[in-house]
């Protein structure tokens, strides 16, 4: 066969190839952007004021560790008033059992018991335990037997790409945010900075209060 046949040959496997090169990467980018997974609604409170207070946290955080009992003052001086909500921002470049323990979290949350899971993780000597194991998820499920959970579906939906997914779609809309730390807070969607402290949350919520209820010009 000549050497011009197998130059035609050539180019069309190249053509081929190159089809097919372009359609992968065309799949792999609408399924990497086609994530379409809600932000979780961990929310106490029905907001009654028409404020909202966010935390975007991590669980082996020792800053957020550290915050969540001014946290759950702020919220117990509150109540109904406002509503908290906590979103995933594990900094899995240095918390090694972070993004676990925001599945755990998750997890939790399908069956009823986020919060109940959020306060069992910075309880102290719980926190202390859970962030240097190895493999956290033994602790994670004593702590799901010790809440009432149904450990075999907490152990199912932990694994699951729905509470994967959730958990990403919260570390997406941080990043969007700007958020760099944590744990890091917003009012009413605006970024604010709080100190440790009852008296500071309490400053800055009532001050959202009153301009929330202020009669509009």
């Amino acid at each position: 066969m000549s050497k011009q046949f197998w130059a035609i040959i050539a180019v069309i496997v190249l053509v081929f190839v190159g089809i097919f090169a372009f359609g992968g990467n065309k799949s792999n980018k609408s399924g990497a952007g086609g994530n379409k997974s809600a932000l979780t609604q961990n929310i106490q409170g029905k907001g009654t004021t028409g404020v909202t207070l966010t935390e975007y946290g991590d669980f082996q955080c020792p800053y957020c560790q550290q915050y969540a009992p001014t946290v759950q003052a702020v919220q117990a001086q509150y109540g109904d008033k406002i509503k908290f909500q906590f979103r995933n921002y594990p900094l899995v470049s240095l918390h090694k059992n972070a993004f676990a323990a925001a599945r755990a979290g998750q997890a939790a949350a399908l069956q009823g018991k986020f919060w109940e899971m959020h306060d069992i993780l910075y309880q102290t000597s719980n926190w202390q335990v859970w962030t240097q194991a190895g493999d956290p998820t033994t602790y994670f499920d004593q702590f799901a037997k010790a809440l009432g959970l149904n450990v075999a579906q907490f152990k199912s939906d932990f694994a699951s790409s729905k509470v994967n997914d959730a958990v990403n779609a919260d570390i997406a809309e941080g990043t969007k945010l700007g958020i760099t730390g944590t744990p890091t807070f917003f009012i009413n969607g605006k970024k604010t900075d709080l100190a440790n402290s009852q008296e500071a949350f309490q400053t800055q919520i009532d001050a959202a209060i009153a301009k929330s209820s202020a009669p509009k010009q």
